[in-house]
């Protein structure tokens, strides 16, 4: 009786999928790579030896072949935030649809892991890169990815001095707009609660004036707040303007600063999700008829705004659209396209619900002047 071969330890090679198969490597490679010709009967036979040998194809020795890996990278910048969560949905998506798959590292808003993560996915031969980049005016390592031509599109932040794609929103016109709306339920002393802002935030926010494109995007919507108040001939008041790292906690802390005031707002503005989340908190907490004596409008239309008491009015991003968006055009690049960066701003939209009310007995004249307000 014939002794049944040893198994073979470790990962089957094309050799031995060759070997069971009964052709060259050469056949083997063109019929498991699906390029160049082989009989059709060929082509099963050694696929099904792949099979049985449980073989999968190293895709770094098939693109030295075919010059492409079918696979695209994201480096987000905190996939705890629901937000980035969101706009990877729309990534993958999109991407998977084109016959392309993503491989996701996470920076977790640290310029030294967003960098790590750049290099390893260069290193592993990613055919382009969707990046939401931790910083705005350190992109060393995105131009060197740039000038080897290797496809990078900017999500959600933009880089100076980096000639990529990148897809936004107009954090200046949401914030304005957000601010214009409580303007209009009657409020003028509106707070602002922003992030990361080092040294006193309003001079850092005239300082970000000059450039809101490339700068943080809480301070950018910082400038949508100051921009509005101006307009309206509202004084700017350093004290309504308080700035908190990116924790709930920080943000708990710094809006019962702002409800601690002698002269306290009668409105907040948060300008992102967790910052939002930690204000509601503070508010919850403060013994304040809310939202009739302090009302809240945060930023993103996340799951628990709808569920809470009292429901929050927010300013909604279009997180997944903004992925889908960013992966669409990495794929028009590595179709080809070689026409100048652009930069594409995708709509907000402010949603009413039960954390904003009027104000001194005012009505809501801005509902009507604006189509940019939702009622839910």
């Amino acid at each position: 009786m014939r002794a049944r071969p040893a198994p073979r330890k470790g990962r089957p090679t094309l050799a031995n999928v060759a070997e069971e198969a009964g052709v060259s490597r050469a056949t083997a490679a063109r019929a498991l790579g699906d390029y160049g010709y082989v009989q059709e009967e060929t082509r099963a036979s050694v696929l099904a030896a792949a099979e049985r040998l449980g073989y999968s194809p190293n895709s770094i020795a098939r693109s030295m072949v075919t010059g492409r890996t079918n696979t695209i990278g994201f480096v987000s910048a905190d996939m705890e935030n629901p937000f980035f969560a969101r706009t990877m949905a729309g990534i993958t998506d999109v991407a998977r649809a084109a016959g392309y798959e993503v491989v996701i590292a996470n920076s977790q808003e640290k310029p030294d892991l967003e960098r790590r993560a750049v290099r390893t996915l260069h290193e592993r031969q990613v055919d382009g890169m969707i990046v939401a980049p931790t910083q705005y005016a350190d992109g060393s390592h995105l131009r060197r990815l740039v000038e080897r031509s290797i496809p990078v599109v900017l999500l959600d932040r933009s880089v100076r001095g980096v000639a990529a794609d990148a897809v936004l929103i107009d954090n200046v016109k949401a914030a304005r707009t957000a601010v214009e709306y409580l303007i209009g339920l009657g409020h003028e002393r509106i707070g602002l609660l922003t992030n990361d802002l080092e040294g006193p935030p309003l001079e850092r926010l005239a300082e970000t004036a000059l450039d809101p494109t490339h700068a943080s995007t809480g301070a950018s919507r910082g400038v949508g707040y100051l921009a509005a108040l101006r307009e309206a001939g509202l004084k700017v008041s350093p004290q309504l303007i308080r700035s908190a790292s990116y924790t709930r906690e920080s943000a708990t802390a710094a809006t019962k600063q702002l409800l601690r005031l002698r002269s306290r707002p009668t409105a907040v503005l948060a300008v992102d999700n967790v910052l939002t989340l930690g204000a509601f908190e503070a508010i919850q907490a403060s013994g304040l008829d809310f939202p009739r004596e302090i009302s809240l409008l945060g930023f993103d239309d996340l799951e628990w705004t709808t569920i809470v008491r009292p429901t929050l009015s927010v300013v909604a991003q279009p997180a997944y659209d903004i992925g889908a968006t960013a992966a669409r055009r990495l794929l028009a690049r590595l179709q080809g396209e070689d026409s100048p960066a652009q930069v594409l701003f995708l709509d907000t939209t402010l949603v009413e619900r039960e954390s904003t009310v009027s104000h001194g007995g005012r009505l809501d004249g801005f509902r009507r002047r604006s189509g940019t307000v939702a009622s839910r």
